[in-house]
């Protein structure tokens, strides 16, 4: 007997330890139910445990065909008060001006006037289009997953709310509105007068800074290139590389996220540019002009 015992008595220690937590959290629930087994966590307190969100169904999805049937009876009642006659067919012999493309593709055709057609007809595009494939490898942030926010996401929100409203949206307006004849730049309250004539001295960078000669015009235009991209981005990790966001991001998707923010933000500044000093390209090389 005596032989018996002790290993029963040496299992009840050995399961005493992994009992007690067990006993622990019952007693806690005891003393949490009360004296009537009954919850003392009211109806209201387990509400505002719950996360402050909302069912698409029917929310969502009502509110979202409201606003579809408001601009479809918008867009119905302005296309019938628009006086939109149907245009002749088209004669080789007379060419309209300004002769524009569809307004779909009136910003590609706005860009045109800032860079050469294999930039803003090609490069530029493709590039839009590769940032918008790449996002979801470089998007760190894992807020608004299946709900809207713009406080948890400002930098992406903004981004993207740059360049497609006043970047793309504004090229459209601009290349709509404010191009007349000649591709002038006109005011809405303006006569599109076909014989206007504008004189534009159309200057390089590099030469509105003093420098004539092809080879420093060439070094000039290089550095303010790269002092823009690469420069910026790097610059941008220096003063960066202690913050927490940087250091989850990594290096490679930082230079692409930079790269591409860059990029966009070259458009504008180079718009600056031409409507505000005549500006043409910033770096002139004899295979390629930016």
């Amino acid at each position: 007997m005596a032989e018996a015992t002790i290993p029963t008595q040496a299992a009840a220690a050995a399961a005493a330890p992994e009992a007690a937590p067990a006993a622990a959290d019952a007693a806690k629930a005891t003393a949490a139910t009360g004296a009537g087994n009954k919850p003392t966590t009211r109806k209201k307190d387990r509400e505002l445990e719950l996360p402050n969100r909302i069912h698409t169904w029917p929310y969502l999805v009502r509110l979202e065909f409201i606003t579809a049937v408001i601009v479809m009876i918008f867009m119905t009642v302005w296309a019938i008060s628009l006086d939109a006659p149907t245009e002749e067919f088209a004669n080789p012999n007379r060419t309209p001006n300004p002769s524009k493309a569809p307004w779909y593709f009136l910003g590609l055709q706005e860009m045109l006037v800032y860079f050469d057609p294999w930039m803003a007809g090609v490069v530029l595009p493709t590039l839009i289009i590769i940032g918008l494939m790449v996002i979801p490898y470089i998007d760190i942030n894992p807020r608004g997953n299946g709900y809207y926010t713009i406080k948890e996401r400002k930098f992406a929100m903004g981004t993207f709310m740059f360049g497609f409203l006043i970047l793309w949206i504004a090229l459209i307006i601009l290349g709509t509105i404010f191009r007349g004849p000649g591709w002038n730049l006109f005011w809405p309250w303006q006569f599109w007068d076909p014989h206007k004539t504008v004189a534009l001295v159309n200057v390089n960078l590099p030469y509105l800074l003093g420098f004539r000669t092809e080879n420093m015009q060439m070094i000039v235009g290089a550095a303010a290139t790269l002092a823009f991209y690469p420069g910026l981005a790097v610059l941008g990790m220096i003063l960066f590389r202690k913050k927490a966001w940087y250091k989850e991001l990594g290096v490679v998707r930082y230079h692409i996220v930079a790269m591409l923010f860059l990029i966009m933000m070259g458009l504008p500044a180079k718009m600056f540019l031409r409507l505000a000093f005549n500006v043409k390209y910033v770096w002139v090389t004899p295979w390629f002009n930016i």
